[in-house]
């Protein structure tokens, strides 16, 4: 038997291509964990270089100048909300830590009522049936307990780390300085110590990058934005007219996390939160949270054809599954990641996607 030696070759680099690519891929997003601070200024530039522009053309003043007061101005904004934010969840998340043992037993005792109204005797159910559906609703109450006391924990644990957070939002107030003020020089610098061939690649990678997952995130981040500061207002308007929110930023971060989820949506949080406040009694409360959540939708209505230019291209079936990867790889904040590193890899490989990848890889020419 003779084998093609030109065909195994072929296939052995178009195999080790895409290994290699991977491979970037994996250490680049380690190398954005590790080097947070500056990914998270450099995404802050990108935000705020439409308005430094705007000032240049307006004031007629320098790059220099525009950035630096379009920093100040931002910087100013976020330390200040990021002070009332960490004082706010010590303060919300401390107390639902004290008061959750309180939670699990209304929950259990309110499923107890439910069991011994409903009447079982009437659908023949056993009580060894019975027994198996009390245990198992102890077990994923006492699961879902446990799971948000850890949460809670860490989260205050993450705002009481002062130094560390101190040092990661100073370097990252520095570094979005000198990335607005010295754009052009960065630019230059990189351009210069990188092969001409990198660049263009570089180049073309990252045009296409900002194009899609740039436009996308940026139309998220635009709409999961609104949602949460239409939860936040809201809830405080709810606390102040007397109703019984007693964690309105915990609940308004959690609405805004879920609403970032691909797929999922507020309504996921909030429909059986006044599902749960009807059945409580709370009707009136129930109604505010469904108003609440209508108010919220009609914004996203009208805010997102304006915003979300094109669909990404990626069907939900794999959004769900890139989902459920990073959540078993990374846990909750996978989530989030991995439909972003989908996005990132269906745009690096788009030629490849495209022609079929294993047809590309593997096919005779």
């Amino acid at each position: 038997m003779i084998l093609d030696m030109a065909y195994w070759t072929r296939v052995g680099k178009n195999i080790l291509y895409v290994v290699f690519l991977l491979l970037g891929l994996y250490i680049a997003l380690k190398l954005s964990i590790f080097y947070m601070p500056f990914l998270v200024a450099f995404i802050i530039s990108l935000i705020i270089e439409p308005a430094i522009k705007k000032m240049m053309e307006k004031t007629k003043l320098s790059r220099r100048t525009s950035s630096i007061i379009i920093f100040l101005l931002v910087s100013v904004i976020i330390l200040g909300l990021l002070t009332w934010g960490i004082i706010t969840i010590f303060s919300e998340s401390s107390s639902l830590l004290q008061g959750l043992n309180d939670y699990f037993d209304k929950a259990y005792a309110q499923f107890q009522s439910f069991i011994q109204s409903f009447h079982f005797d009437k659908i023949h159910v056993s009580d060894e049936v019975l027994n198996v559906i009390q245990n198992s609703t102890t077990d994923i109450l006492t699961t879902i307990s446990n799971w948000l006391r850890n949460a809670l924990t860490g989260l205050i644990e993450v705002v009481t780390s002062l130094p560390s957070i101190a040092i990661c939002i100073g370097i990252t107030v520095i570094a979005l300085y000198f990335i607005c003020v010295d754009k052009i020089y960065i630019l230059d610098q990189i351009e210069h110590h990188l092969p001409k061939t990198w660049m263009i690649k570089i180049q073309r990678h990252l045009k296409e990058l900002i194009s899609t997952l740039g436009g996308y995130l940026k139309a998220e981040a635009t709409l999961v934005l609104v949602s949460f500061i239409i939860t936040l207002i809201g809830l405080y308007i709810l606390e102040f007219a007397g109703f019984n929110i007693q964690y309105p930023l915990l609940m308004a971060l959690f609405i805004g996390f879920v609403d970032a989820l691909p797929i999922l949506g507020s309504g996921t949080v909030m429909i059986p939160w006044a599902i749960i406040c009807g059945l409580n009694g709370d009707i009136n409360l129930g109604i505010a949270i469904i108003v609440l959540l209508i108010v919220m939708s009609i914004a996203r209505q009208f805010l997102e054809p304006k915003l979300v230019s094109k669909n990404i291209g990626v069907h939900p079936i794999f959004t769900l599954i890139a989902m459920y990867t990073g959540f078993k790889v990374i846990g909750i904040i996978g989530l989030l990641i991995g439909p972003i590193v989908l996005i990132i890899i269906k745009n690096i490989f788009a030629n490849l996607i495209d022609q079929g990848v294993f047809k590309t890889i593997f096919d005779k020419r």
